[in-house]
């Protein structure tokens, strides 16, 4: 298992909405970050910064922030891009984070 972690950016504001989003998430997308290795997936916000800190452990190379091609990922950064900072294509402004650290 490879652990990664990026960060993206939350509206001011949408916390809330964001929060209210996914803990209704589409059981579809769900079942597709399963079944494409994603597992252990936290987001965390700042509240300062309303910055958003994802973790989540994945086989292989690859993490959620790859299935963009998929049309219920796009459908669900389509859903996503009023809270959110986007990109032109709606996928969220992500920067992945390099680990220093790690205890088990």
């Amino acid at each position: 298992m490879k652990r990664s972690a990026f960060k993206m950016f939350l509206k001011p504001g949408f916390e809330e909405e964001y929060e209210k989003r996914h803990n209704a998430l589409w059981p579809e997308m769900k079942a597709l970050l399963k079944e494409s290795g994603v597992s252990d997936y936290s987001i965390f916000w700042d509240k300062e910064t309303n910055i958003l800190f994802a973790v989540q452990k994945t086989l292989g190379e690859g993490s959620s922030q790859d299935l963009g091609e998929l049309e219920i990922v796009q459908k669900w950064w389509a859903y996503m891009a009023d809270i959110m900072e986007t990109n032109p294509d709606n996928s969220p402004v992500s920067i992945p984070l390099d680990e220093l650290f790690y205890m088990e």
